[in-house]
């Protein structure tokens, strides 16, 4: 990627992968769905079912080929958050509540926009037991450094 592409990339995403969209620009302009995927590199987005192209497939070693009906990334522009008051396109904006936290919030209605619940869903699960390379918990546990005699401090 050229700088000068580099420089159009969205800093500041106001979607996300599992948000509710309306397309307002486009053959699908009006229609609604969720993000399936976000491409930053792109700044492009896909929507479950929407923006279908046909795409000629060859065939090979272990997949036969054909034309498939695949969805196209939409620019992510063409795409808005859908308010959960009103049902409308919204722009989104940040604030912060009382105790801190940040929410993403409906610029038309003021109402608070949730984080999809996808993204709290990992895709690989946390290994259970240690592997080849993970510390051990002794070392882990094992003091190295006295603060009221100093030992273990090194000498400078």
């Amino acid at each position: 990627m050229g700088w000068k592409a580099a420089e159009k990339l969205i800093r500041h995403w106001k979607v996300l992968r599992g948000d509710n969209v309306m397309i307002i620009r486009g053959k699908d302009k009006g229609e609604s769905g969720v993000i399936k995927r976000v491409i930053r590199s792109q700044n492009r987005v896909i929507v479950e079912g929407k923006n279908l192209v046909k795409k000629h497939i060859k065939g090979g070693e272990g997949h036969e080929g054909g034309i498939f009906t695949v969805e196209a990334p939409l620019h992510a522009s063409n795409v808005q958050v859908v308010d959960p008051v009103t049902g409308r396109p919204c722009k989104v904006g940040i604030k912060y509540l009382e105790d801190g936290t940040k929410v993403r919030v409906s610029r038309a209605s003021g109402s608070i926009i949730p984080r999809p619940e996808i993204l709290k869903i990992r895709t690989t699960p946390r290994p259970t037991e240690a592997g080849p390379k993970d510390t051990t918990m002794d070392v882990v546990l094992e003091k190295t450094y006295d603060s009221k005699t100093g030992k273990g401090m090194p000498d400078l």
